[in-house]
């Protein structure tokens, strides 16, 4: 199995709802269902079927090669129906072919295995990357996945010094956060019994994932950049308070 491919919808922040309502997956690759689909083929489907291939007798790099076709099929499938194939849905079949190649001639399943620490490393690689590019990617992300809010999140970007600190310091937890899973998997392809790796690497995603979103999601309260991506602009305190009808008569 790989890892999930990092688009917007698995390995970006996530952001709060816009006011319209949600468009089907079809209409919109970032909405919620597509994340559950994402996950569901590039995470549980390729753990299932490595494990109902063991239990069928298959071999460790049958197993792990042909599980892991299931994110491949995936981003085939997405290209073929959004008649767009990007730069990392190229990287990801480019990964999956090298590794495949590399495993079957060294006759060494670990090398299937290592394959989800290198791109869950390469991709906090790239996040990081994007720390010295006029937008960093969890700020793309937001844009992307609220784009009826675009010239707002602009203009506060421009304006706001503390706003566009938040978005880097996320982009830069983020990066180091896939990083971090990245050596642990890699840790865990070398170390481990290769029929334990599997499941744990699932498992292993889903905690990072939840880690990551938790410290997200605290930042953005504790910093009320929430607040400036909903648009908030209530008056606070007794000096933003209008004068009553009493006051304005009062003189």
């Amino acid at each position: 199995m790989t890892s999930p491919t990092p688009r917007s919808e698995s390995s970006a922040p996530a952001a709060p709802p816009s006011a319209a309502s949600p468009p089907t997956p079809s209409e919109n690759p970032s909405s919620p269902w597509a994340f559950v689909i994402t996950v569901g083929c590039d995470v549980v489907l390729p753990v299932g079927l490595y494990y109902i291939m063991r239990g069928a007798g298959a071999g460790e790099i049958t197993a792990l090669l042909l599980s892991g076709s299931a994110p491949a099929l995936h981003t085939l499938y997405s290209a073929i129906r959004h008649r767009r194939l990007d730069a990392i849905g190229v990287f990801t079949l480019a990964l999956l072919v090298v590794s495949a190649v590399a495993s079957l001639l060294a006759a060494d399943p670990r090398l299937a295995l290592a394959r989800n620490g290198l791109f869950t490393g390469l991709a906090g690689i790239w996040l990081l990357v994007t720390l010295f590019t006029a937008r960093p990617f969890t700020y793309q992300a937001l844009r992307s996945l609220l784009p009826g809010r675009s010239e707002q999140l602009e203009r506060t970007w421009e304006s706001d010094a503390s706003f566009r600190r938040v978005w880097r310091g996320l982009t830069a937890l983020w990066g180091i956060g896939l990083l971090c899973d990245a050596l642990l998997r890699l840790i865990m392809a070398y170390t481990l019994p290769v029929d334990t790796v599997p499941a744990l690497d699932g498992a292993l995603y889903a905690v990072s994932w939840i880690l990551l979103q938790v410290i997200t999601q605290v930042v953005l309260h504790r910093t009320r950049t929430l607040a400036k991506v909903m648009g908030d602009r209530r008056p606070r305190g007794p000096a933003s308070v209008p004068a009553s009808p009493q006051d304005d008569t009062s003189g």
